[in-house]
């Protein structure tokens, strides 16, 4: 099942339709295209896995204000970097673009290894589509990608039968895509077939109408848009239950801890979790003794892409708590720092006014 499938069109009339549509009606002025620097456009791809343009521009704005150069980057402080990721999810692309701008500097001199894709790939959090998306739109060289646009798109254009994500599928959808990608004009032709998926042929509804390619699409002739791409295979998805510690002094703050690096938001500020009462009991027997633990509030979910949380945040008063220990701090929802926060504690927080304590409404 590796061999390539067989091509709708030749490579150059192929390209000459997507660059045709692209030119009248593509995406020509995202931030990112304005200044096509590698470091801009590297933190534009990572922003952009798995999340869609229309949410990513602020973000990016934002964090282009905060860290312009790579070596900005690589100087700040995680929870500085994790701050400005806040509710943008898949928190580990905000951690290993920190973590590849630090390895870049110390070990390419502060400068994106562009010349080579395997280097490039090698950098965390990057893979092969992301380097080839990189490499084609800063420098113009070609570059061969092949993200979740561009598997659904080819899916669809040939009949790919299976789910992307199987090896043997996918070596098929790269075959395609290296048979198609251009010599010329490649950062025109790597947005232009990321727009295609991303605007025309989109998941569940793709507008076939305005495609360059409905009269030769395999799918589209046989009525099948819909199974194409496959699938993953579905699989119930698990419930997991946690008790929020939401501990509050005499001055409103709120007690935080910093999660673990790797993990369920990793490096992130939260509050202190339990399995249960008891365990939440036990821990400020030891760490707040004289707590006072309020009637719970109503429960939440927080739904990740394997599993489904349900919170219930369970209030506490303590007058005073001098030493708080390491990786912990107070927090004052009033004046709030500027540190990575899992989004629906960010919520809750958001929900707190200094000194109350009565129930919020909910994140």
């Amino acid at each position: 099942m590796s061999e390539m499938p067989t091509p709708v069109l030749e490579p150059t009339v192929f390209q000459q339709r997507l660059l045709t549509w692209y030119d009248r009606a593509g995406r020509h002025d995202l931030p990112w295209q304005r200044q096509r620097t590698p470091y801009r456009v590297w933190v534009s791809e990572i922003m952009l896995q798995q999340t869609q343009v229309t949410t990513v521009i602020p973000y990016f704005e934002r964090f282009m204000a905060r860290f312009p150069t790579l070596e900005a980057l690589a100087e700040a402080t995680q929870d500085e970097v994790l701050h400005l990721w806040t509710g943008l999810g898949y928190y580990a692309r905000g951690r290993n673009l920190h973590k590849a701008a630090r390895q870049v500097v110390a070990e390419h001199g502060g400068e994106l290894p562009v010349a080579s894709l395997e280097a490039m790939a090698a950098l965390p959090g990057i893979g092969r589509s992301t380097a080839g998306a990189i490499i084609a739109q800063s420098t113009g060289r070609r570059a061969v990608i092949l993200d979740g646009n561009v598997k659904r798109s080819l899916a669809r254009l040939h009949a790919v039968e299976g789910w992307p994500g199987r090896p043997a599928v996918e070596r098929r959808l790269w075959a395609l895509a290296e048979h198609y990608t251009p010599e010329q004009r490649v950062a025109d032709y790597t947005q232009a077939v990321m727009d295609l998926g991303a605007t025309l042929c989109r998941r569940g509804t793709p507008d076939c109408s305005r495609c360059p390619f409905a009269d030769v699409c395999v799918a589209h002739a046989r009525g099948e848009e819909r199974r194409f791409p496959e699938s993953k295979p579905k699989k119930a998805l698990p419930t997991r239950t946690t008790l929020m510690l939401v501990l509050r002094d005499a001055e409103g703050r709120v007690l935080l801890e910093q999660r673990p690096a790797s993990g369920l938001w990793g490096g992130l500020w939260g509050l202190p979790q339990f399995d249960d009462l008891a365990a939440l009991r036990g821990w400020l027997d030891v760490h707040a003794p004289g707590a006072a633990i309020d009637p719970a509030w109503p429960a939440f979910s927080h739904t990740f892409s394997h599993f489904r949380l349900d919170i219930t945040p369970q209030p506490a008063r303590i007058g005073r708590l001098d030493a708080v220990g390491e990786a912990r701090c107070w927090y004052d929802p009033g004046n709030p720092e500027r540190i990575g926060l899992a989004a629906p504690v960010k919520a809750l927080l958001a929900s707190l006014a200094p000194f109350a304590l009565a129930a919020p409404a909910g994140p």
